[in-house]
Parts: structure tokens; sequence; C-alpha cells
């Protein structure tokens, strides 16, 4: 009959076995760790791959080093213009520094959450319903700026902000939708003055031509003719100079 181990060092082994499995760690190459001794914060974080967590006496805090994609819901934003907005968009931050992360701040994706929606509200205020419309993309960098100089103690940088969508109130739209027909009609009507002022001074042009070189007008009766005739019109009127038939108007008075 085999003997039978003690109950105690059964304990122990499995204990043991237990201990191994909390030490032993393995991060992701994405993935970081920051170590608490005894409370105290190691200045390194460490990974990736295997690392030895010395529990109960180490305590490890996992921390991503991908690029979160943050939406901020529809805010409501007054412009300086006093126009009553929702404006809604996207923050894209990443953690480069992990012990920051941790130390400095409760929840840095949250606190990133909080700050982004705030400064929203407050930096869109301050600009005119016009430009929150056509100069998105500088509000952009503003937007970037501003919250990335604010999370920087906590480690995390902001890479890129992107205002996604602005609604507006449905008066404005009708209104924005009549300035936009006026504007429509104030450009047909410029092009189309502008239109007949070059055409009349091609006229004016053509005058001057014309009473440089009295031939000229003959020219073009002749080649209205030709127009008429490859029409096949069963009637043809022929322009006739004036001055044309005055030699014979004189013959006839001479004639008396």
């Amino acid at each position: 009959m085999a003997p039978q181990l003690p109950f105690g060092l059964i304990l122990l082994v499995f204990f043991g076995l237990v201990l191994i499995f909390k030490w032993i760690n393995i991060l992701n190459e994405y993935e970081r760790a920051v170590i608490f001794t005894l409370g105290r914060v190691d200045a390194e974080p460490k990974g990736p791959g295997i690392i030895f967590v010395l529990w109960p006496i180490q305590r490890m805090v996992k921390v991503s080093l991908r690029t979160v994609v943050l939406d901020i819901p529809p805010q409501d934003v007054i412009t300086r213009d006093n126009v009553s907005v929702k404006v809604n968009a996207v923050v894209y931050f990443r953690v480069i520094q992990p012990v920051h992360a941790i130390i400095d701040v409760e929840n840095y994706i949250y606190a990133t959450s909080q700050l982004s929606q705030t400064t929203l509200r407050s930096m869109l205020g301050e600009v005119v319903l016009d430009d929150l419309l056509a100069e998105r993309e500088k509000l952009n960098q503003r937007l970037q700026e501003v919250i990335d100089r604010h999370t920087d103690p906590w480690g995390v940088k902001v890479s890129l902000v992107e205002v996604k969508q602005v609604d507006l109130p449905e008066s404005m739209q009708r209104a924005m939708a009549k300035q936009a027909e006026a504007e429509r009609e104030k450009r047909a009507k410029v092009i189309h003055a502008e239109g007949e002022a070059q055409a009349a001074q091609r006229l004016s042009d053509a005058a001057a031509i014309i009473n440089a070189q009295p031939a000229t007008l003959q020219l073009r009766y002749l080649q209205t003719l030709t127009e008429i005739a490859t029409e096949k019109n069963s009637t043809v009127i022929f322009p006739l100079p004036i001055d044309m038939l005055k030699p014979f108007f004189d013959t006839g008075k001479e004639g008396k």
C-alpha cells in the first residue's frame, strides 16, 4: 500500500503552485505593467513579455498603450451669435507614460472624456455659427491643442480631435436655405449683368469698326444673304443700302 502524503504537505504544494502562477505574468506588446511594492510605485513600468510580480508584496496594474477612440456625446452649445446647436465629436488619445496615468488621475479615460466635453462646449461657444461650419479644421486643431495640454500631466497624449456633426435648429436650417438661395440669385444676376456689359462693349467695338470701314457693312449684308439662302426660304429679303440707290435717284432728277 502506497504511503499517503500528509494533508499539510499537499496544502503547501497547492499554495506554492498558486503563488507561482500569481508571480508569473505575460504582457502583450501593447501592454505595460505599473508595479506597486508595498504601496510604493516603481519608477519604470515593466513589459512586454514575461514579468514577475511577487504577490502579495507587489501589485500590478496593466495599462494599454493602444490608441483609444473616445466618442463625445452631443453637447448643447450656444455660439457667440446666440445660436443654439448640438455638437458631437470624437477624440483619439493614447497613454505615453503609464506611471503618471495610474498615480496622477483616478480614471484617465473618464477624466479625458469629461475634459473633452467641457472644452468642446467652452471653445465652440466663443465662435460664431459661420466659423463653426466653415472653419472646422482650425477648430479641430485648437481643440486638440487645448485638451492635450491639460492631459499632458496625466501621461496621456491627445493626437486628434474631430467635430463629427453640428445639428442646427429647424428654423435656422430654413433661414440658411433662404440665404443660400438669395446668394445664388445674386450671383446669377451679377453674371447676367457682366454678360450684358461685355456684349455692349463688343457691339460698341463693332460699330466703331463699321464706322471706320463702311464696306464692312456691305460684306455683312452679303453674308446674311448667304445664310438666308441656305435655309431654302420661299421669300428672300435683300437688305440694300440706300447709298447704293442714290446714283439712280440723281439720274432721274437730271432727266427732268
